[in-house]
């Protein structure tokens, strides 16, 4: 594995899974591929380690003609693709992007890979996919096992099980080698503010209110990015071909625990603030349609196979993530000028609204 394509590089898991990349021994060469939409940044790919083993091409998954180049010309062994729309308030308002981008996109990236098919070997091919196919649990209910049936709630999900279900069926059709992940809520540097910790830590900077969807009761896996690349990385080297492997964070706080607790941190590591406490900024807004109650992920089978659990406590990964958006606000005001950005706030804002918790 020297060559590797990572598509939705320059969005949040992926810019961070292409900084885990360039850190591998032996080392491997990386080319990020992005069409730079709302949510990606070229500047999120500066600066990189290793930065001459990584080269950026800005591109559509859907142009097959172009990735069939791409996967040629590098010589490409491995395509790890996060790609996707994946904001579940967006998938809600507008659904047709995310058939054209989760599902058409990920069946021409399949097709490049059927075209590109190099006897005696094929592109591997890993899908970064969500708990959220797997529907909503209950109080009770275990946690979502790779064996769970699917059941997706909102467009966004769907668009996501369509995916898996393709990638699967090219795996037994046309024999493509393929792994597939399926993750719980990602959190860390990088993440667009839209989704909801960061913005609850960026609204709590300006003094804003912290929206919190109804009772804010919600449950969910938290995920701390750098260990998700390390899950994928493992995959990777390990991973049995065809095989599914859930990568969660071992906790299940729900929504509101999750604000206060980010208060409480800025509370501390940003006290000059003229709104301390923040906790006094949380607002209760409008549920979202079909909102999931609670997700749970059971990851015995990646810890059983693959010697892989999370290294950070939601305590430490949350602290880590306070710590970073408050020395990157440099960072944060070039994403919050972009005004297709400020524009969706103000609309959704306008409308209900409160922030998705977020995949990528």
């Amino acid at each position: 594995m020297k060559n590797i394509l990572v598509t939705g590089a320059a969005g949040f898991i992926g810019c961070n899974f292409v900084r885990h990349l360039l850190q591998q021994e032996p080392p491997v060469t990386v080319v990020s591929f992005d069409a730079l939409t709302y949510a990606g940044r070229e500047q999120n790919l500066t600066p990189l380690p290793s930065a001459n083993r990584h080269e950026f091409i800005r591109g559509d998954i859907g142009d097959g003609a172009l990735v069939q180049r791409v996967l040629r010309d590098h010589q490409i062994e491995t395509i790890v693709h996060f790609a996707a729309e994946s904001h579940v308030d967006r998938s809600i308002l507008g659904p047709g992007q995310f058939v054209q981008t989760n599902i058409v996109g990920t069946f021409s990236l399949l097709e490049a890979c059927r075209a590109v098919r190099r006897p005696p070997s094929a592109v591997r091919f890993h899908h970064i996919s969500t708990d959220e196919v797997f529907g909503s649990l209950h109080a009770q209910e275990p946690a979502f096992t790779e064996k769970t049936p699917y059941a997706p709630r909102s467009p966004y999900s769907a668009s996501k099980a369509a995916s898996d279900h393709l990638v699967r069926a090219y795996a037994h059709t046309y024999g493509l080698p393929v792994t597939l992940t399926n993750c719980s809520n990602n959190y860390g540097p990088y993440q667009f503010p839209e989704k909801l910790i960061p913005l609850i830590i960026l609204n709590a900077i300006a003094g804003k209110p912290l929206p919190v969807y109804g009772d804010g009761l919600q449950v969910r896996d938290w995920l701390y990015v750098e260990d998700h690349c390390e899950a994928i990385w493992q995959v990777l080297q390990n991973g049995k071909l065809g095989e599914t492997y859930n990568v969660g964070g071992e906790n299940q706080p729900t929504n509101l625990e999750i604000v206060k607790s980010i208060c409480a941190l800025l509370d501390e590591l940003h006290p000059q603030s003229p709104t301390t406490p923040h906790e006094k900024l949380i607002t209760s807004v409008t549920d979202r349609p079909g909102h999931d109650r609670r997700y749970a992920m059971d990851i015995t089978k990646i810890r059983r196979e693959l010697g892989w659990r999370p290294q950070y406590t939601l305590a430490t990964g949350l602290r880590k993530t306070v710590q970073w958006y408050l020395a990157h606000l440099d960072w944060v005001a070039a994403i919050s000028s972009q005004g297709n950005y400020q524009q969706w706030v103000d609309k959704n804002y306008a409308q209900r609204s409160a922030p998705t918790e977020g995949k990528s």
